[in-house]
């Protein structure tokens, strides 16, 4: 008897510290991002997926959306013609009506509004000045959006757009070489970016004063390969860009096993946050919605993840002390 009362208090020794060290983990953080935020019924399918899962969001928002025809032509991006938007504009005054509704109501449910400029152009050869710019149309577009439509504006909408917008995404992923859109993001107020690309899932890096994080490349497929986690870049690969609704399904479960596994490497491993973006389009019939939605009710209700905005990411990555300056010795 003694020897198996010896033995058992030998394998509770060993395994204690294990368990400690489990209980010690930080949390995996889940970072759920869409740009452009204009389809009315997507932010409604979003929020409640959100509700439902105890999740917030981060909605990086295209201001043309809150733009009606008169506003339309009276819009200039740099170096555009006047008028001209890649992704459009608001087809009626309603429809930007329930636009703001649903960004208003998103950001009392604690969800980060954020900006994704106005226009979705390509930024890459775009100065300070021209950021600048933009970022002031953003900004002026948000301010005068309510009475713009004829509504009166909720209490607290001014101080959200001087003070609430925290983050920016360029269009495309696509940022001005050098520290042209860095400056003009820190002059504007903003205090995060996530349009980097990193190798795998990474802790964001401190430049000029800006917090950057970037979308991971994940593995995925029957071989593998690595791809951006975005909704668009799985259309690409799955479909060449062109929608596919038949084989749906097959692109579903593609996407959520890419989706999982990336989440359980760093949830058995490092927990480095995991960050993948969406756009307001359902892709390939809905594919990559119904495969977010399933990885965000599979995680989302585990006491030791959460699935948070960027603006909630940042105190807890910075309690972790992983906040780090950029290193550009080797650009």
């Amino acid at each position: 008897m003694f020897r198996s009362i010896s033995s058992a208090c030998l394998a509770l020794s060993v395994a204690l510290p294990a368990a400690a060290s489990a209980a010690d983990q930080p949390k995996q953080l889940v970072i759920i991002s869409f740009d452009g935020a204009h389809d009315n019924a997507l932010w409604q399918k979003s929020r409640e997926m959100a509700a439902r899962n105890g999740a917030h969001f981060t909605y990086f928002l295209s201001c043309t959306f809150l733009m009606n025809q008169d506003a339309k032509k009276a819009y200039q991006a740099p170096h555009q013609k006047r008028g001209k938007s890649n992704v459009g504009f608001a087809q009626s005054d309603d429809e930007i009506r329930e636009r703001l509704g649903n960004i208003w109501h998103a950001h009392l449910e604690g969800h980060d509004i954020s900006s994704h400029a106005c226009g979705h152009f390509d930024g890459r050869q775009w100065s300070t000045a021209d950021w600048s710019e933009e970022y002031a149309t953003f900004k002026a577009t948000l301010k005068n959006a309510w009475k713009g439509v004829g509504l009166a504006e909720p209490d607290g909408w001014q101080d959200l757009v001087e003070h609430g917008i925290k983050g920016f995404r360029a269009p495309y992923l696509s940022a001005s070489e050098g520290s042209d859109m860095i400056a003009a993001e820190k002059k504007a107020g903003f205090t995060y970016d996530a349009s980097l690309v990193t190798k795998g899932p990474a802790m964001p890096v401190v430049e000029d004063g800006v917090i950057r994080f970037g979308l991971p490349l994940i593995p995925e497929g029957p071989k593998d390969r690595p791809i951006i986690g975005m909704d668009y870049n799985l259309f690409v690969r799955h479909s060449k860009g062109e929608e596919d609704a038949a084989d749906s399904k097959t692109f579903e479960e593609r996407s959520y096993a890419a989706f999982k596994e990336a989440f359980d490497k760093q949830y058995a491993g490092d927990r480095i946050p995991l960050q993948l973006g969406f756009h307001f389009v359902e892709m390939n019939g809905g594919a990559y919605w119904r495969a977010l939605d399933r990885l965000v009710s599979d995680v989302c209700h585990r006491a030791d993840v959460a699935c948070v905005s960027y603006s909630e990411a940042i105190p807890t990555i910075e309690a972790r002390g992983k906040l780090k300056a950029q290193d550009n010795s080797a650009l």
